[in-house]
């Protein structure tokens, strides 16, 4: 059965409370209708980079609470979880017996082994795309004093898996059925891009290569009845040949491209790329990640993306910048901008409102971030605590934050609005743009007699619908 078309809620397991029940517990108290699914971020027992280090993709952190927890949401929700598929931890079971037991482990062949990969010269190591200030490699010292290196794109604790070894297929094979018998219906695969290593190149979205991977991992997830949704920022024309190969792409260019909408009141862009767009993408504003830039080159003119940078730049924290010496379709080297969403709209309500309103009536799946559903605020005391520049748009809510956030009007308003695209049936039909001058946008969605309209004027920030009521069949209007 495919994902319902209802908005799903991006969160932690224990950011909206203190664990995965107290996620359920908000969800059934303040938005058990405006949602149909939820994201939810790696519980998995993890020791780096905010759970996206996993030891094992079969157990939930014991702070985090249990497979219960999960399979409880599932029953009602569509669940989506994450499944790493570039590396796995230094702690996980497997990595610890190659340290122990060396070449002669049965699980060696998992890992990117570089000394086997031939000369890797200056040039080569400056045409991979990197994550880090240093070259992508880890040493590793064996139980037995011998020494070796493999390949660690992230952080130390994270250590490249190898796609040219059957162990690895295998082992994705064994999780996706194990994810799946929870209850999982969709599984974004995270960090794919990394998974191909070719030295001459970029290491990074190697095509063919990443796209043979992409399918089989997708066949797999198929005959288990689980969609996939691949993860990747970069140029926008990755996530067309994603959807062109049967898979979720993501929305990625909308964030950076609502901003300059909104900011500078014209809706050019906007309406190309919406005509234009993968019609079984799943839409973001916010993620746990920044507001990405690459994937909005080419369909931003690089002046118009330079001044979203400097705007944003100036009510964020410092940007994350790129660290690839071969990527050259950049725009300075900004890689994410790190602010939340209503941050970057100023705090204004209006404009807040009509960004959420142009996602939802974009196609595709919406997704909302947790921190974006509570309008949240930059947190610049989590930031310096942590040191991690993405975490001042990673707050910790308490049950009390939480239940304060939803009072504000402009969280009312945006639940008011999430309820509305959850439960009309237009959005079970086909999106059409509609005409509108450039300084406003206005599309809809037709499902028979059921249809509904959004008109959003930029200049004033006002965003209206009109809709078909199911029971009475008249239309009617509402100001979100």
């Amino acid at each position: 059965m495919p994902l319902t078309n209802k908005i799903q809620l991006i969160a932690y397991p224990d950011r909206m409370g203190a664990n995965l029940a107290d996620l359920r517990s908000v969800i059934d108290r303040h938005f058990a209708r405006a949602i149909g699914g939820i994201h939810i971020l790696p519980p998995y027992p993890s020791n780096a980079d905010g759970g996206f280090s996993p030891l094992t993709h079969k157990e939930i952190d014991p702070r985090h609470g249990s497979w219960a927890d999960i399979e409880a949401l599932a029953a009602r929700y569509d669940i989506c979880l994450d499944l790493t598929l570039n590396h796995i931890s230094d702690q996980s079971a497997e990595f610890q017996d190659f340290i122990a037991r060396g070449h002669q482990s049965e699980h060696a062949e998992l890992f990117v082994h570089v000394d086997q990969l031939g000369p890797i010269s200056p040039d080569d190591l400056a045409r991979i795309h990197i994550r880090k200030e240093k070259e992508p490699f880890r040493d590793v010292r064996f139980a037995d004093g011998s020494t070796g290196q493999v390949w660690c794109t992230f952080t130390e604790h994270q250590i490249d898996l190898n796609y040219s070894s059957p162990k690895t297929y295998a082992l994705m094979e064994d999780t996706i059925a194990f994810l799946a018998a929870r209850g999982v219906r969709l599984l974004r695969l995270d960090a794919f891009g990394y998974t191909t290593k070719k030295i001459g190149t970029s290491c990074f979205l190697v095509e063919p290569d990443v796209y043979d991977i992409l399918k089989w991992i997708n066949g797999v997830a198929q005959e288990h009845g689980v969609e996939t949704l691949p993860e990747v920022h970069d140029h926008a024309s990755f996530q067309y040949a994603i959807a062109l190969h049967g898979m979720h792409p993501y929305g990625f260019a909308l964030p950076p491209l609502l901003l300059y909408t909104l900011l500078d009141n014209n809706s050019t862009y906007l309406k190309q790329w919406l005509r234009m767009c993968p019609r079984n993408q799943v839409t973001v504003l916010d993620t746990h990640d920044g507001i990405c830039i690459p994937d909005v080159e080419g369909v931003l003119p690089k002046a118009e993306i330079q001044a979203v940078i400097d705007n944003v730049g100036s009510r964020s924290a410092d940007p994350i910048l790129r660290r690839s010496a071969a990527n050259v379709h950049t725009v300075g080297a900004i890689y994410q901008l790190t602010c939340t969403y209503y941050d970057a709209l100023k705090r204004n309500d209006d404009a807040y409102i009509a960004a959420r309103a142009i996602q939802f009536f974009a196609p595709g799946i919406p997704q909302v971030y947790y921190v974006g559903l509570l309008a949240g605020q930059n947190d610049p005391e989590l930031m310096e605590a942590s040191g991690e520049l993405r975490d001042i748009n990673r707050h910790h809510y308490t049950l009390a934050e939480v239940d304060a956030a939803v009072q504000q009007p402009v969280v009312r308003r945006l639940i008011a609005l999430m309820e509305f695209r959850c439960s009309h049936p237009a959005f079970d039909g086909v999106f059409h743009l509609m005409y509108s001058n450039d300084s406003s946008v206005a599309m809809c969605w037709r499902n028979g007699e059921m249809q509904a309209e959004l008109f959003v004027d930029l200049n004033f920030k006002k965003t209206t619908i009109r809709y078909v009521d199911v029971k009475s069949k008249r239309w009617l209007s509402l100001r979100a």
